[in-house]
């Protein structure tokens, strides 16, 4: 991955925000929404957007007789998000080394 194929759903703060918390497990509607700070119909169209391209699974239930919905990485969304990651350390590993000079 270079810098000009970097895929569209990292050109958001808070889908960068949804995927690297999902980089450490489950995590409900509720936790991501105190983790991100995002209001419930904002994360919700973000998160949409990101299971429509594949890259969370949602899964619907019940817990304590209310409805619960948890969000998981798919393999793509881990895949693509460690390549946007390393992508950008080799820019700033590229151009770091310019900028000191």
């Amino acid at each position: 991955m270079n810098i000009n194929s970097i895929p569209d759903i990292f050109q958001s703060k808070l889908r960068i925000a949804i995927i690297a918390s999902l980089m450490t497990g489950e995590k409900t509607f509720t936790e991501l929404k105190e983790i991100t700070g995002a209001t419930d119909g904002n994360l919700s169209i973000h998160l949409s957007k990101m299971e429509e391209n594949g890259y969370i699974e949602v899964y619907k239930d019940f817990f304590n007789k209310k409805p619960r919905t948890r969000y998981n990485l798919t393999a793509k969304g881990k895949d693509e998000f460690i390549n946007y990651v390393n992508t950008l350390e080799n820019i700033l590993k590229q151009y770091g080394d310019k900028t000191e000079k």
